[in-house]
């Protein structure tokens, strides 16, 4: 291959790479509500990661402990108030002192006069054990007691004190008190709604988390993507009706006019090399060529995308009723569940390993198992499934509760509902 041509085909092939970041983002767009529907919306943003394992937090024992309890259940709502008596008597203590950020980043191995405060906060939480004593080393207690308190706040459990674990550490114990108590009120009511349900899946958009639910048990838990603080994903009630195989993606007209115009002024293939095709008013397929793109004749029209990789839902599209135009969806970047910051999308939920979601959704559907599903999707035909008996659906906004003895998790107020500006943003504590 000559120098020029390997630069055409990495030119090819980073334009592929740009073509599907901007597709995701156009994605996020067409789920975007409308103003007046978002004054109807609860919701919410977070700044932390996609750690599912829980830890004990009690001196008296620091192991991890099984994560199969729904947060959407009469158990959690239970070690809930005890978390919230808890910290009553954390509050009626006086709390736990500031840790000064000053220093940096602390890690084990360090020596450090922080470290002597990061030990009392910690040991005022219950993360780290009594005993343990006060010096300024950061060992190996302390690296457990630091990640056990990353695990709980949804931040990626290192052992390293960087900007979002120092911002959890001094959330103020009356605020996280308080945060309990508005979400275990929030928590009653959906319980209650849950526990006539034998299948029901929670999406819990503070967390970025879904749980599928069969008999009272987690069966499945999955990292979610979920909406911006400015195309927020609302709280809604739903049963999931259908499952499309390979989805079409059409394009909203705001795309077409905002994106899609200024991409073919650039670059006139960028429909044909992206799978997208136009049709008219009538139904027929429009020749891109026959197109004024220097006016908003394209505007007019219907912009579709084929199935496939490149697609912008990818494998699958998760259909329920909502006045929001939002649902649950594939994505050809996986790359974005690795973020800590998985707060990207605008208002539709991006799911992480959704086809076994998709078994889960469709074994009481007759004729589909992993095989059959598999197949349909290597084959990229557009596959529409309806589901004979549809599962009841949840988007939450919990950001605190408890699902064992000493296990609290907390999540931050990316959405500003908890009313305390200390939990808003990556403030998760």
């Amino acid at each position: 291959m000559t120098h020029k041509n390997m630069t055409s085909a990495k030119n090819s092939l980073i334009g592929r790479r740009l073509f599907l970041k901007s597709l995701v983002t156009l994605t996020a767009l067409s789920c975007a509500p409308t103003i007046a529907q978002a004054n109807n919306m609860l919701f919410a943003q977070s700044g932390r990661a996609r750690w599912d394992d829980q830890f004990d937090a009690a001196p008296s024992a620091g192991a991890r402990v099984a994560s199969n309890q729904p947060v959407l259940s009469s158990a959690t709502v239970e070690y809930t108030q005890r978390a919230i008596a808890q910290y009553e008597e954390i509050v009626s203590r006086g709390g736990w002192q500031r840790v000064p950020t000053e220093q940096g980043k602390l890690r084990i191995g360090v020596t450090h006069p922080a470290v002597i405060a990061l030990r009392q906060r910690l040991a005022a939480s219950g993360d780290l054990q009594s005993g343990i004593g006060m010096s300024q080393s950061f060992d190996t207690y302390v690296d457990a007691a630091v990640k056990r308190f990353q695990a709980r706040h949804g931040l990626p459990a290192d052992g390293v004190t960087g900007e979002s674990t120092y911002k959890s550490l001094n959330v103020d114990a009356q605020t996280r008190l308080n945060q309990l108590h508005i979400n275990v009120e929030r928590l009653k009511p959906k319980v209650e709604m849950t526990s006539k349900e034998q299948r029901f899946v929670m999406v819990n958009i503070p967390a970025a988390q879904i749980e599928a639910v069969e008999n009272g048990v987690v069966v499945q838990r999955h990292t979610a993507v979920v909406g911006k603080i400015d195309r927020q994903t609302p709280l809604l009630d739903s049963k999931i009706s259908q499952v499309i195989l390979n989805p079409f993606w059409t394009v909203p007209k705001s795309i077409i006019r905002k994106d899609i115009i200024p991409l073919m002024q650039k670059n006139p293939s960028y429909l044909s090399d992206n799978n997208i095709h136009v049709f008219n008013s009538r139904g027929e397929e429009v020749s891109p060529e026959s197109i004024d793109w220097h006016s908003d004749e394209a505007v007019g029209m219907m912009f579709r995308q084929d199935p496939g990789k490149i697609n912008a839902m990818s494998s699958t599209k998760i259909n329920f009723a909502n006045p929001y135009s939002v649902y649950m969806h594939d994505t050809p970047i996986q790359t974005l569940f690795n973020s800590l910051m998985r707060f990207d999308s605008s208002g539709c939920i991006r799911i992480q390993n959704i086809r076994d979601l998709n078994v889960w959704i469709l074994k009481n559907t007759p004729g589909w198992d992993r095989e059959r599903m598999e197949a349909v999707i290597s084959s990229r035909q557009n596959t529409p499934i309806n589901i004979p008996d549809p599962i009841p659906l949840h988007f939450v906004y919990i950001s605190a509760w408890s699902t064992g003895e000493g296990v609290v998790q907390f999540r931050d107020d990316i959405y500003h509902l908890d009313g305390s500006s200390q939990l808003a943003l990556d403030t998760a504590g």
